[in-house]
């Protein structure tokens, strides 16, 4: 291993022994857990909720978890050319000798990492080839919403949040290994623990036309619905975290205010599979912040979720945080605040401790297409947010936007510029704007790709082609070096797309760009878009099947057999709406009527 350290860019990576991570004596341990993060130590290091499972399955007795990462191209090869598998960071033994080896799943661009981490593992990638042996193979995270590109290499999936069932499902493994039950039996007895999907026990057929015909269980399992955590103010929490040895994408401290949202913008799968919307307490939070600090040492805190600025007491929480973050020098960042609720107040306080930029995200640069997607923001409020920002202090402003959304005009292109304009404008109107700084506006576009259990599923992709015309049109647009703009590759978005919205056939696609040399497809350095269409064409497979192709409302979605709470009929309604620019309010103000509450037990109330 010293030899290896050695010819490795960082070595950090890979040593373990960190504070606050768990050792146990293996001879207490009823069950072994690998959580593995199928990208570098740095951001799965960043992961939330690896922290999270990690302190809950680690505070049952007879449980132990530990963690892997995909290691760097640079340690892949000394792995390879040394005959060394890859082992867990905690005791530094193999995947082989644990009982479940589960994966995060929270990009598609990262399954060729999962085959290159089973690999270097020694296990083989396809279930089938694995019919009697462990580790069992758990693949979890937002990805699992739809898990068929990737079904072949895994024997469960956790649908939903997993605080109690990977408990649940840790327990029953323990049980069936006592009573000596095979690989297949402990599958069976999995698939009846609520959000276990058992893609073995489902067999799929195709039409002539390529899509889904029918997917049907093989044994007595039906349709599977996702696992929710009702009570979020007392859902466990760690009190420490795994402080790492090397600086991380999020090197900070986090506590998560809340979970699920209540906008319901169109394009955005987080918005809809993490319904519904639940908030922790002031005391609850402030509480678990010091506990995290203080153990940590963090000179950072974060307050996680999807958007922090719904959360109903946000000012009186950050009056009780800033009320000892301030004396102990701990800067406090808010990475997902909506502009519409960016007040002078809010600004002021958040800048009480350090200033740095904000991040928006309008999503799209026309009113009229902010209706179509849902987005419930208005040009005033754009800016309105943006003066409370400047007001305070603040001269960096990042935006968000999507190229290629369903119905967009070159107009919509061209008025992203138009409105980061408005935005430099008002800058330098402002009678009150801070001496001799000027102000810097980021445009950061993603290209559009549609999710499942999104009003957008049904949507087609545009073009590779497409996108680059629409990106230098946006470039073109631009007249004043204040304003930046920066892009994501047409072609990634293209080939996750295809994964997104892809059937168990692509399983195949996946192994076949494998074992081309492809891993790390989410980063510049491993993504081969020419590699992806030799695997898809190999497979006799075509990715603008998956990414292009507009969708009925009958056809049946390699996805249609998992149940997210989300009515079908209710993602149509909301589809249609978007092609008539129809808005529909927030859970705030009215209920959609997604379906969610049948989950609740028929209660799904918003508090405002």
């Amino acid at each position: 291993m010293e030899k290896m350290l050695r010819a490795v860019q960082k070595p950090g990576r890979y040593v373990g022994g960190e504070r606050g991570a768990v050792i146990k004596d293996k001879q207490d341990v009823d069950l072994r857990f690998a959580f593995c993060f199928p990208d570098v130590y740095e951001i799965g290091m960043s992961h939330l909720g690896l922290k999270i499972l990690y302190y809950i399955i680690n505070s049952e007795p007879g449980m132990w978890c530990e963690r892997a990462f995909a290691p760097w191209f640079d340690m892949r090869d000394q792995m390879i050319a040394n005959s060394v598998p890859l082992c867990a960071l905690e005791s530094g033994d193999p995947l082989t000798d644990f009982d479940v080896v589960g994966f995060t799943l929270q990009y598609e661009m990262s399954y060729t990492n999962v085959a290159m981490m089973l690999d270097l593992a020694g296990i083989p990638l396809f279930a089938n080839d694995r019919v009697d042996t462990f580790p069992l193979i758990v693949g979890g995270g937002p990805c699992a919403c739809n898990p068929e590109p990737v079904a072949d290499f895994f024997d469960i999936f956790v649908l939903g949040e997993a605080e109690e069932v990977i408990v649940e499902l840790g327990k029953l493994i323990i049980k069936c290994k006592a009573a000596g039950y095979g690989k297949k039996r402990i599958l069976t007895e999995s698939s009846k623990i609520k959000g276990i999907y058992v893609p073995s026990l489902y067999s799929v057929k195709y039409s002539d036309d390529g899509t889904v015909k029918d997917i049907k269980p093989t044994k007595g399992a039906g349709s599977v619905e996702k696992r929710l955590i009702t009570n979020f103010n007392d859902v466990p929490y760690p009190e420490n975290v795994v402080v790492p040895l090397i600086e991380t994408v999020h090197d900070r401290a986090n506590v998560e205010v809340l979970r699920g949202c209540i906008r319901g913008c169109r394009f955005c799968q987080a918005g809809f599979i993490y319904r519904p919307f639940r908030e922790k307490d002031v005391e609850t939070l402030s509480c678990q912040a010091k506990e995290l600090c203080d153990a940590t040492g963090y000179e950072e805190l974060s307050l996680v979720s999807l958007s922090t600025g719904d959360y109903t007491r946000i000012e009186e929480l950050l009056d009780e945080l800033l009320d000892w973050t301030g004396q102990k020098k701990i800067s406090l960042s808010l990475p997902s605040l909506r502009i519409d609720s960016m007040s002078k107040k809010m600004a002021d306080e958040i800048t009480r401790v350090r200033k740095s930029g904000l991040t928006f995200a309008p999503e799209a640069g026309t009113q009229r297409l902010r209706d179509v997607i849902n987005k419930n923001v208005t040009d005033k409020e754009i800016l309105d947010g943006c003066s409370a920002a400047f007001a305070a202090g603040y001269t960096n402003v990042k935006l968000y936007f999507m190229i290629g959304l369903p119905t967009e005009t070159d107009g919509d292109i061209i008025g992203i510029a138009e409105l980061a304009q408005r935005i430099v404008d008002l800058y330098y109107s402002m009678p009150n704007k801070p001496k001799g700084r000027s102000v810097k506006v980021t445009v950061s576009c993603s290209c559009f790709v549609p999710k499942p259990f999104t009003p957008f599923q049904f949507a087609a992709q545009n073009s590779v082609g497409e996108f680059s015309r629409k990106q230098k049109l946006l470039l073109d647009s631009i007249t004043t070096k204040k304003v930046t703009v920066n892009w994501h590759d047409a072609a990634t978005s293209f080939i996750e797309a295809a994964l997104a919205r892809g059937d168990r056939r692509l399983s195949a696609v996946i192994r076949e760009v494998y074992s081309d040399g492809g891993v790390f497809d989410s980063w510049d350095e491993g993504f081969s878009f020419e590699r992806w269409k030799r695997a898809f064409e190999r497979c006799g497979l075509d990715p603008e099947f998956y990414a292009c192709r507009e969708r009925t409302f009958d056809e049946v979605n390699p996805w249609d057999v998992l149940d997210y709470g989300l009515d079908k009929q209710f993602l149509i309604s909301e589809y249609k709406k978007a092609s008539a620019q129809k808005t529909t309010p927030n859970c705030a103000l009215k209920c959609a009527a997604c379906g969610i509450a049948k989950v609740m037990g028929g209660k799904c109330s918003v508090k405002r």
